[in-house]
């Protein structure tokens, strides 16, 4: 079984959306763990604030299963990619870590766990033991 954690934010009807990612991850991979939620302003553009928080999940599943479904998620809650980095969403899922895995091609373990609080705060709050798998220390 791998441990994958991953992050969920929102700032368009984010207590909705999130409930809702809730239920599709719990549903598609069984029991997560879940972090506090966060409250956090939009950062890089003006909007309103996110609702940030971080859930585990155990599985069996391929890495490339596992970000189709994330994608699938966010597509369903009615996530539009744009070309801006920085903007109001409906869902963000954000695959931070895969085991102990480091694949820069694959973005893992997701260099934003070390930039942003409203990644590594909620992280903390979950797997206060485990360690970055780059930079060595604890969350």
């Amino acid at each position: 079984m791998t441990r994958a954690w991953i992050s969920l934010g929102s700032n368009i009807e984010p207590e909705e959306n999130l409930r809702a990612a809730l239920a599709l991850l719990e549903a598609r991979f069984g029991p997560l763990v879940v972090s506090p939620v966060y409250r956090t302003a939009a950062e890089g553009f003006e909007g309103d604030d996110f609702l940030n928080l971080v859930v585990g999940i155990d599985t069996g599943e391929p890495l490339h299963a596992v970000r189709g479904a994330l994608r699938a998620i966010e597509e369903a809650r009615g996530r539009v990619r744009g070309s801006e980095k920085f903007s109001s969403r409906t869902l963000d899922l954000d695959l931070l870590t895969w085991n102990e895995l480091v694949d820069p091609a694959l973005g893992l373990p997701r260099d934003e766990i070390l930039e942003y609080a409203f990644v590594l705060g909620p992280l903390a709050d979950v797997a206060p033991d485990e360690r970055h798998p780059v930079a060595g220390r604890t969350y």
